[in-house]
């Protein structure tokens, strides 16, 4: 997978993102100068280490959570493939909040169409690719990122709940200089409307779900860690559970050249040191990229200011920013969101 440009070290940052980029490194070690609040250690590769030092949520329980059946209009669903582990299907989404329309991907665990299970309503996780992910969703290959057969596989065993998988596009063109940063930038489609309010109630409006939010999460790898960690952070009502696999947190698109405070507003890395949502986090790094590392680490030390941000960090030994290194997060990242979210429950 090429490397987003966030992560690279090259020079070669437009003025204009590198300005960004700056002002947002300042910003965020003058919010950490005297919280009182500690830095998280530097993580050993495959030693998880939490921060800040606060402690977890629960795990939710059945009776906090109540059923959502289909509330409708139902959406045309049509079978872009049909795996070992069931069909993904694919539609377009007319986002009636944002205005925007785009693909989304959906997968259903074998119980949800299962007669024992007719009445329950399934936990839910939206998940984000890497690179521009215009017209496509990585998630969604069977080769690449088996996460489908994975989540049967772990529900087999009592270590993963069987989710729904909402799996949409995250811009419309490849220029990594004019993605969207899953955001709504002003001239520009609303993205972060339509991630966060519309593909949700899709995803009501078509399937039995759970109505709090302990029933809800978004995981993410490489640009879609940027879209996980910023969505769970912009819409804490929706999402308590997000996972950032490798990802960057400081946006910079060339759109948002000209809108300083709306970049400010929407860069996860300045949201996190300000933020009061209840949100639990898993972030992870590859052990084989130092400068990753130092990307993810500066996230992990905003956060230290926000106690309510309850934090892991985990560097995965001897991996690279690659998609094959992405798929050997899939069990950690499935058992996390277990832990976090509420198991599927009868209405």
């Amino acid at each position: 997978m090429r490397l987003p440009r966030a992560l690279r070290r090259s020079p070669a940052l437009p003025s204009a993102a590198a300005a960004f980029t700056a002002l947002a490194l300042s910003l965020t070690l003058s919010a950490c100068g005297g919280s009182g609040h500690p830095a998280a250690a530097p993580s050993q590769p495959g030693v998880p280490v939490s921060a800040p030092a606060t402690p977890a949520p629960p795990k939710p329980s059945p009776s906090q959570t109540v059923v959502s059946m289909p509330t409708g209009p139902r959406t045309a669903l049509k079978v872009a493939e049909n795996t070992s582990v069931g069909p993904i299907y694919e539609t377009t989404l007319h986002g009636r909040k944002s205005g925007v329309s785009g693909k989304v991907w959906v997968w259903l665990p074998p119980q949800y169409n299962d007669p024992r299970y007719a009445d329950y309503g399934f936990p839910v996780v939206t998940l984000y690719s890497g690179g521009a992910s215009s017209g496509y969703n990585t998630w969604t290959d069977q080769q690449q990122l088996p996460i489908q057969a994975e989540d049967v596989a772990l529900s087999k065993q009592g270590k993963a709940h069987p989710f729904i998988m909402i799996m949409p596009i995250q811009n419309f063109h490849d220029d990594d200089n004019r993605l969207l940063d899953c955001s709504d930038i002003p001239g520009h489609p609303k993205m972060a409307t339509w991630m966060g309010e519309d593909v949700p109630d899709f995803a009501r409006a078509n399937f039995r779900t759970l109505t709090d939010r302990n029933g809800w999460g978004v995981m993410g790898a490489s640009t879609g860690g940027l879209c996980s960690a910023k969505l769970s952070l912009q819409f804490p009502q929706t999402f308590s559970a997000a996972v950032p696999i490798d990802g960057y947190f400081i946006p910079d698109s060339l759109y948002w050249h000209g809108h300083q405070a709306e970049w400010q507003a929407n860069n996860p890395q300045l949201m996190v040191a300000r933020s009061t949502a209840d949100v639990s986090m898993l972030v992870t790094a590859g052990g084989a990229e130092p400068y990753e590392q130092s990307v993810v680490q500066a996230f992990v030390k905003a956060a230290s200011t926000a106690p309510s941000v309850h934090l892991t960090y985990y560097v995965l030994p001897h991996a690279d920013h690659l998609t094959s290194d992405f798929k050997r997060l899939i069990p950690m990242s499935l058992e996390y969101l277990t832990q976090h979210l509420a198991a599927p429950t009868p209405a």
